[in-house]
Order: structure tokens, then C-alpha cells, then sequence
């Protein structure tokens, strides 16, 4: 064939031996690739049909390791001299370009022999290029030739001319493009090569002026963006000629464009401007551009801060503080003009709105300082103006106007932020103020602002704020005021208890903030008046606060454990022995509310406790619980003995305490030994499945299932579970305790903490917490026992009585435990377990289901979409198909809980799967008009985010439906519920 007359047979000839060199070419030895190399160069003469193979095998020889010195130049001049490669087609074009990358990559000295006259025969072969596939690797050699400093010798501007031309980048990649090129990876290829060598400056900056400056927005930022990447490697030289050309176009830009992201890109190019000017070394002979620049700027911005009303000020406040912001030179620069002249403005202007905008521009420069920290006296501007700074900044938090207090607010968070500006006496003045507005100001937002603010300057003040903050707050919250209302008395109460907690950032500061806050505490527990329990609930609010703050240190972490959490079980253990002699003394304390506010408490007090101080600790808990062991307690002179695990009526104050002993055993970490563990876990069980309150049977539950999920895997535990399970099994079977069950099912899942109430029934329960709290923590860690709980709960399904309760259970297991089997409270979770228990439950869902009587099909859908509903939306995608008969089918049960579970379920799959969705938009329209009639406002308001969500299905599936959509939307525009109706709203101008 190699030797046949017609071109065809050559070519399939070198065809043939070219694929072999491609799979073998790592055999040869180094004659051979010798020898081959002499016959490829030879038949690159050949006719134009031969030429793709025989790029193909000088392809494969690029790749040998044993390729001699001097082949690789040989073979790139007998391509540059012999092949007109844009005439190729492009997966030979691609080929020279897989060559070149091939040889830079293995020859790199020997092509640079060759001088300015391998970058001219990159040039001819690349210039004219169209295809984005064969761009990426033309821009990547491009790159290398600059990186690693081959010759460019007189030939900058051809490379310059070959690159350039393609900016800006228009491409809009086809429809099921199977390359996957997109837009955004040709530009950024593009701009790596344009600002990758400051010799280009001289051509590339003319033309960014003049895209900037063009009609087009996507050229205008990419110009913008290009400009910002050259700055990092561009110096005084490069600049000087093009700086008065590239402030006018980017002074005009900020000034007229609607863009925002326009205006954010100017305003980044400025900065980087203003920084690469800032880089440049003077000397002693050179003009300071950094200097003339900032002048041009000033010049045409500064006149504008006079005008707070013109739409102009803006703009010119972002343009110097986007100049400023480069470099301390920039910014002293600058502030030595401007400050001064913007406090003559604030004093000047006398409405509010006008002094706002000016602080808000002051501010704006303020925060720049943060970004070099500390003043310096001998250059600052902002210290010598200390007094007029403080002045405005004061004048603003008395003024009426929240707004302009809320900048002032910021604007003292900053100052105080800036080491070595406020003096002691302007300190104690910010402390007096953020207490005023924290507990006086009658806007809420002032206040909490305020409280924001002090807890930022606390640490970084901890001596003022504990010595003058702490104590006027423990001031007011002692006060006992007769002449205020007992609402105004418990809302500055509410106030100061917050205060307390949010200056808590500094664990001098937490010393103080503590006992108040515990101190306070026991005032309300012995005052036992009406409303305190709402008061004991902020406390514990404000506790659990302080306690968060306090977990990143070791030092303040273990203090809050040993001040709080012995304090808190001491009053619970005292309460819960008065309630069985005197009802009405502690009461409070008791009510489910307050235990499930106490339970964050300690659950974040634990948390983060090293293993040795967190063992210290429940060395001392767990006996309390279980031996009723009260001497690490403070004021442990109780009148009985605390037995919470004992048989008896007048003990079920006690039991309820075990929500305590849940947030605490519950917390620790899996390397901290819990005494005592196996007692303590049969008693938990006994506890769950006898006790007739909802509240204790749930804890208990939730407890054991804790500590089940963190337990090691082994025979202690399997016989524990054993004895679960047969403990769980007769309270399922036929009995009298079966609605109780019920019951409990429904609400284990009502919400947060360990709180809840009674069943639609109004039975209060407690066999059905176990089950469904034990299955949980066995699927969390993949348990084998696992499955044959889900089994049960799949079972249950099918109960005319317990079906519903069961179907509720699924939510539980699918979603976030709030309070103890979560990551938070290192609880053993699998990742993908949704998908796990997705993948082995809904089969026999959608079978029984199937299997089912008309009576109980109700809890299948119910039970399915509490698990859909909890699944990761791109594995609901994929499983669509099979599932959304059901789910359609779920929208027309009378059940509101399967049909809001199933609309919220829907909604995202509207815009995530519009292709799916669209083959059943007749049923979806249907199902959703009509549920926008439900008399149950959720179910509305879910329904009309459903059909609003319809509108990102493809028009054309839309538009038959339109007219009669907007018909029927008209409706619920008259609900009587705002909420439906701004949803009503939304969804029917959509359409």
C-alpha cells in the first residue's frame, strides 16, 4: 500500500501504520523511531488525501521517550514549512496542535533553539482558527510560550494580533452539545493569555478602551474583568500613557449605567488600577502616578459628596472608596480630602435622611481603615479628626430617626473596631450609649442593633464592658419598678436578659454574665408569679446563648459547664421534690415548656467539653439520676430523696427531669465511658414503655435511643435491643394502651426540643415512643435490626387504629432530630442514609399500596411522601418517573397532611424536571386549582406555590391551560388570608 500509485491506498496504507504507532509507540526503540520520524517528514510531501494519517503517526512518535536530540525541531519545521494546516479539517488541525503541546511538554530546550522562528510558525499554523475545541489548546500553548519565556523576538504584536481577535469571546455553544465547551471557559482561556505578559499593554490597552466604551454589556465586562486580571502584572510604565483614557471610561460607566454588575466591575478595575499604582517603586527622578491619578478622581467626585439629595453622590462615594481601598497610601491619599470635607457636610445638613447618607458614606471609609488595623498617629487623617468623628458618630444614635441610628450604630462598631482611636472617656460614652439603646429605645431593631454591637466591642474591651456594662444591667433587671406596667417591666426584663447574653463574647466578660443570669433565675422560680414561666424560658434563652459563645474556649467552656449545669439540675431536683409535698412552690420549673428551653442549655454546655472534664461530669450525672447521689449539687439540702427510676404517683414530678439527663448523656462525645451505661439504659427502656406521661415516655425514649446509637457494636448491645424490641412488641399487639400508642406516634414529631402535647384524640400515650425513636437511631448507624423495625413500622401501615400514627413515624425517621440524633451531639450518622432507606422502603411502600384496601391506602401515601419529601432532590429526579402516578394520586387523599407533604414535594420537582412534569400537566392543573379551595390555609398557600411553579414547564404544554388557570387564580384573590392571597397574586400575574 505505502508504495501504491494512487493516493487513496497510500493513505489507508499510513493510515494502518499509524494506528499501530499510536498503540505501540512506547516499544520502539530509538533507530526505529528514527527511522520512522525520516519517512513521516518525507510523506508530509505527499498528497493532500495522505496527510491526516501521516499527522497521526508523527502524533504517536511526539510521545516517545526515546525520540533522538534535534527530531522534535526537525519535525515542527517540516509542519510549518510543508502543511497549511487551516485548510485541514478540525480533527487534524487538532492533531498539530496535540504535537506542538506534546513536544513543549518533553523538548522544551531544544524548541527554544530555535529562537523568534518557532513562535512565527505557531503563528501561521493557528492564526484563522474557528474551532473552540482547538482554541482551548491553542490559548494553553500561547500561555506556555510566555510562561516559559520562549522567544518572542519581533513578533509580540503578530501573537498579540492571533490571539486578540478573538476578544471579545461570542460563542453560544449548540443545543446537546456532546463537548461540553462552554461560553465562560473560552473567555477565561482568552483573558489568561491577554494578561499573562505585559507586553502586550501597548495593544491590549487601547482595545479594552475601546469595548468598555462600546453598546454591547457582556463586552463591556469582560473588557472590565480583563483590565482588572492585567493589573496584577502591570507596572507605572504600562499605565502611564492609557490612565486619563481608562478614569474617563470608568468614571462614565459608574456615572450612567443601569448595570449593577457593570458598576461592580468598574469599580473593581479601579481598585486593582489604584493597587498596581500603589506597587510601583518611585524614584527619586519619576512622576508619582499613584499621586496625579488620585488627584483626577478627587477632582471629579469630590464636588459631589456635597449634593446628599443628587443621584450622583453614590456613585462618587463607591469610586473613591473602590480608589482608596488599594493601599494605605491610597487611603491616606484620599481620606485627607474627603473626611474632612463629609463631616462639614453631616453638621451642615439637618434632616435626617441627608445625614444618613452622609454617615453612610463616612462609614463606608471607615471600614476601609479596618482592612490595615491599628491608626498610625504620624500619617493618619482619621486620628486627627478623632473629636469631629466621635461627635457625628454620637449625635447619630440620639437622633429620632432609627435609620440614621442604625448607621450610627455600625459606624461605632467599626470605630471601636480600629486599635488605639476611642480614648477611655469616649469609651465609657459608647458603652453609655449601646446601654440606652438596648434597653430604652423603644424601636426594636435600634435595640437589637445595639446589642450586636456590644457584643463585637466586648471582646476586644472585656475590662469596660464587664466593669460598667454587666453591672447596670444586673441593675435593671434587679430593679422592681411599681410606677411601669407589669408589660413594659417584663419587656425591659426581656431586654436586659438578652443584653446579658449577647455582651457574653469574652470569658471574663461570661465570669460576670453567669451568676446574673442564674441569679435572676432562682428570683423567678421563688417568685412563682403569673407569667413566669415565660421568664424562666427567656433566662434559659439567654443561656443557651452565652453558651454558644463560650464553646470555641476551652477555659470559658468548662466555667459555663460548672456554673450552669449543676445550678439547673439543683433547682429542677428541688422543684420536682416541692411539687410532690407543696403542687404550687416551683411549679414553673416543671411545665414542659421550660424543661425543653433548659434541655439546649445543657446540651451546648456539653458539647464541646474535652473528653477528661466531660467524664469529670457525668461521674457526677448519671448517679444523680440513678442513686439519687445530690452532693455535687449546690444547696443540696433537699427534703427527700430523688428517685426518678422508682414506681410511685407522687415521683412523676421526678421523672420528668429525665429531659435533663437526655441533653446531657445524649451530648457526649462516643470517647467519653458513661458509668453504669446498661443500668442505666434498662431503666430508660422500663421508664419509656410504663410511664403514662407523654412528656417523660418520650424523653426517655429519645434518651435511649441516643445512647442505643452511639453504643459500640457488640453483644451488650444486641441483647439491650433484644430486650427492646420485646418490650415494644405486646404494647403494639391488641390492648387497651393501643390509642395511647397512637398518640404518641403523632406527636414524637410535633417540634423542637423535647417538649409536646396530646393527639388529635386527646389521649395522652406512651407505648409508641420506643418504637419509633429506636428505629430511628439503628438506621442512622445502618443496625441490621434495623430493617426488621422498619418491617414492623411497615406493618403498622395496614392498622386501621395505628395506620395513621404509623405513617407519621416515617417523617420522623426521615427528618432532622432537633434535640439528640443529630451530627451536632455526635450522634452516629451514615451519610446517604435517606438514600438508603429510600432505596429499601419505598419498593414495599408502593406495593402495599398496591396490596391495600381502600381504608388504609391513605397511609401508604402519607408514609411516602413524608420520605420523598426528606430525600436530596436530584435522587427524587432520577427516581420520577416510577413515583409520580403516586404522588398524584396522594393529592386527592382528604388527608391535609399527605397533601401538604405532597405539594411541597412537588413544587421543587416543577422547576428541577420540567420535561417529566409537562407529560402530566393536565392532572397537575387539575389537582392544584382544586386544592386551591381547601379549607385548610397551608394546603391553599402550598397549591398556589404549585401552580406558580407550573409556570417553568415549556409554554407550548402551558398554553392550552392559560385562560382557564387565570379563571379560576381569580378566586382565591379574595381569600379572606393575606397570605393566600399575596400567593394568589404572585402565581396568577406568572401566568
Amino acid at each position: 500500500c505505502l508504495e501504491n500509485t494512487d493516493p487513496r491506498t497510500r493513505g489507508r496504507g499510513i493510515q494502518l501504520l499509524s494506528q499501530v504507532l499510536l498503540q505501540c509507540y512506547s516499544l520502539l526503540q530509538e533507530k526505529e523511531v528514527l527511522h520512522l520520524v525520516l519517512f513521516y517528514e518525507n510523506r508530509l510531501q505527499d498528497h493532500h488525501l495522505v496527510i491526516p494519517s501521516v499527522l497521526q503517526g508523527l502524533r504517536a512518535l511526539s510521545m516517545c521517550e526515546v525520540l533522538s536530540p534535534g527530531l522534535a525541531v526537525s519535525v515542527l519545521k517540516a509542519i510549518f514549512q510543508e502543511v497549511h494546516v487551516q485548510s485541514l479539517l478540525q480533527l487534524d488541525r487538532h492533531t498539530v496542535y496535540s504535537i506542538i503541546t506534546n513536544f513543549m511538554g518533553t523538548r522544551e530546550e531544544e524548541l527554544k533553539g530555535l529562537g523568534a522562528d518557532f513562535t512565527f510558525g505557531f503563528i501561521q499554523v493557528m492564526d484563522g482558527e474557528k474551532d473552540p475545541r482547538n482554541l482551548l489548546v491553542a490559548f494553553q500553548i500561547v500561555r506556555d510560550l510566555i510562561a516559559k519565556s520562549y522567544a518572542l523576538g519581533p513578533f509580540v504584536e503578530e501573537l498579540f494580533e492571533v490571539t486578540s481577535c478573538y476578544f471579545p469571546i461570542d460563542f453560544t455553544p449548540p443545543p446537546n452539545d456532546p463537548h461540553g465547551i462552554q461560553r465562560e471557559d473560552l473567555i477565561l482561556s482568552l483573558r489568561s493569555v491577554l494578561a499573562s505578559t505585559a507586553q502586550f499593554a501597548e495593544f491590549l490597552l487601547p482595545l479594552l478602551i475601546e469595548k468598555i466604551d462600546s453598546d454591547l454589556q457582556s463586552a463591556k465586562l469582560d473588557s472590565l474583568q480583563t483590565l482588572t486580571a492585567c493589573c496584577a502584572i502591570y507596572g507605572q510604565k504600562e499605565l502611564q500613557e492609557f490612565l486619563p483614557s481608562l478614569w474617563s471610561s470608568l468614571r462614565r460607566e459608574v456615572f450612567q449605567t443601569a448595570s449593577e454588575k457593570v458598576e461592580a466591575e468598574c469599580l473593581a478595575a479601579l481598585h486593582a488600577l489604584s493597587a498596581c499604582l500603589s506597587r510601583s517603586v518611585l524614584s527619586s527622578d519619576t512622576e508619582d502616578l499613584l499621586d496625579s491619578f488620585l488627584g483626577s478622581v478627587l477632582q471629579d467626585c469630590r464636588h459631589h459628596l456635597c449634593e446628599p439629595d443628587m443621584k450622583l453622590v453614590w456613585p462618587s462615594a463607591k469610586l473613591l472608596q473602590a480608589a482608596a481601598g488599594a493601599s494605605l497610601r491610597a487611603y491616606h491619599c484620599v481620606t485627607r480630602s474627603v473626611l474632612p470635607l463629609l463631616l462639614e457636610q453631616y453638621n451642615r445638613h439637618l434632616q435626617s435622611s441627608q445625614r444618613r447618607t452622609i454617615l453612610e458614606m463616612l462609614l463606608g471609609f471607615l471600614e476601609l481603615q479596618q482592612k490595615w488595623g491599628h491608626v498610625e498617629e504620624d500619617e493618619s487623617t482619621l486620628l486627627s479628626l478623632r473629636a469631629p468623628v466621635c461627635s457625628v458618630v454620637f449625635s447619630a444614635l440620639t437622633d429620632p430617626s432609627v435609620q440614621l441610628q442604625l448607621v450610627g450604630i455600625r459606624a461605632l462598631t467599626v470605630l471601636g473596631s480600629l486599635q488605639g482611636f476611642l480614648s477611655p472617656s469616649d469609651l465609657e460614652l459608647v458603652v453609655d450609649h449601646l446601654i440606652r439603646l438596648t434597653l430604652h429605645e423603644e424601636d426594636s431593631q435600634s435595640s437589637e442593633a445595639a446589642m450586636e454591637a456590644a457584643g463585637s466591642l466586648a471582646p476586644i474591651y472585656p475590662i469596660v464592658f464587664s466593669g460598667r456594662m454587666v453591672p447596670r444591667l444586673e441593675e435593671e433587671l434587679q430593679s422592681d419598678r411599681e410606677e411601669e406596667s407589669s408589660r413594659d417591666h417584663r419587656s425591659l426584663h426581656q431586654r436586659c436578659l438578652q443584653a446579658l447574653a449577647a455582651v457574653s463574647t469574652h470569658t471574663s466578660i461570661v465570669k460576670e454574665t453567669v451568676p446574673v443570669l442564674l441569679q435572676h433565675l432562682r428570683k423567678v422560680q421563688k417568685g412563682n408569679k403569673a407569667g413566669s414561666t415565660q421568664d424562666i424560658v427567656s433566662v434559659c434563652q439567654s443561656l443557651h446563648r452565652v453558651a454558644l459563645q463560650c464553646q470555641q474556649d476551652a477555659e470559658g467552656c468548662w466555667y459555663y459547664h460548672q456554673a450552669v449545669v449543676p445550678c439547673l439540675l439543683a433547682m429542677a431536683v428541688q422543684a420536682a421534690m416541692q411539687e410532690s409535698t407543696h403542687p404550687l412552690l416551683g411549679k414553673a420549673l416543671l411545665e414542659e415548656e421550660v424543661l425543653a428551653a433548659m434541655v439546649p442549655v445543657i446540651s451546648a454546655a456539653t458539647t464541646h467539653l474535652s473528653p477528661e472534664l466531660a467524664a469529670q461530669s457525668v461521674s457526677h450525672v448519671v448517679p444523680l439520676f440513678l442513686d439519687g447521689e445530690v452532693s455535687f449539687l449546690p444547696q443540696n439540702s433537699f427534703p427527700c430523696s430523688f428517685q426518678p427510676f422508682e414506681d410511685g404517683e407522687c415521683l412523676e414530678a421526678q421523672r420528668r427531669l429525665v429531659a435533663l439527663l437526655m441533653a446531657f448523656v445524649c451530648s457526649l462525645p462516643h470517647n467519653v465511658a458513661i458509668p453504669q451505661q446498661e443500668r442505666l439504659l434498662r431503666e430508660l427502656l422500663a421508664l419509656s414503655c410504663s410511664c403514662n406521661c407523654p412528656f417523660t415516655a418520650t424523653t426517655a425514649a429519645k434518651c435511649f435511643a441516643g445512647l442505643v446509637n452511639k453504643h459500640p457494636a457488640g453483644q451488650q448491645l444486641d441483647e439491650i435491643l433484644q430486650l427492646a424490641v420485646n418490650r415494644m412488641e405486646p404494647g403494639l399487639a391488641e390492648g387497651p394502651r393501643r390509642t395511647q400508642a397512637l398518640t404518641l406516634l403523632l406527636w414524637v414529631r410535633l417540634g423542637p426540643g423535647a417538649g409536646g402535647g396530646q393527639s388529635q384524640q386527646g389521649q395522652p400515650g406512651a407505648d409508641s415512643a420506643l418504637p419509633v425513636q429506636v428505629t430511628k437511631a439503628l438506621v442512622l448507624r445502618y443496625h441490621p435490626l434495623s430493617s426488621h423495625l422498619t418491617d414492623k413500622l411497615l406493618g403498622l401501615l395496614g392498622d386501621t387504629e395505628l395506620g395513621p400514627a404509623a405513617a407519621d413515624g416515617f417523617s420522623l425517621l426521615m427528618a432532622d432530630a432537633p434535640d439528640v440524633l443529630h451530627r451536632g451531639c455526635y450522634a452516629n450518622v451514615r451519610i446517604m442514609f435517606r438514600q438508603r432507606f429510600f432505596t429499601d422502603n419505598v419498593p414495599k411502600l408502593v406495593q402495599g399500596f398496591h396490596g391495600a384496601g381502600p381504608e388504609v391506602k391513605a397511609n401508604y401515601l402519607k408514609a411516602l411522601s413524608h420520605v420523598l419529601n426528606h430525600l436530596p432532590k436530584p435522587v427524587l429526579v432520577t427516581e420520577l418517573p416510577t413515583l409520580l402516578s403516586l404522588l398524584l394520586e396522594a393529592l386527592s387523599c382528604s388527608d391535609r397532611v399527605v397533601q401538604l407533604s405532597t405539594l411541597s414535594c412537588l413544587q421543587p420537582l416543577l422547576l428541577e424536571a420540567p420535561q417529566i412534569m409537562s407529560l402530566h400537566v393536565d392532572t397537575l392543573v387539575t389537582k392544584f386549582l382544586s386544592l386551591t379551595s381547601s379549607p385548610t390555609m397551608a394546603v391553599r398557600i402550598a397549591a398556589l406555590r404549585c401552580a406558580h411553579a407550573l409556570t417553568s414547564l415549556p409554554t407550548t404544554a402551558l398554553l392550552p391551560y392559560k385562560a382557564r388557570v387565570i379563571r379560576a387564580l381569580a378566586k382565591p384573590l379574595d381569600d379572606k388570608k393575606r397570605l393566600v392571597r399575596k400567593e394568589a397574586v404572585a402565581a396568577r400575574g406568572e401566568w
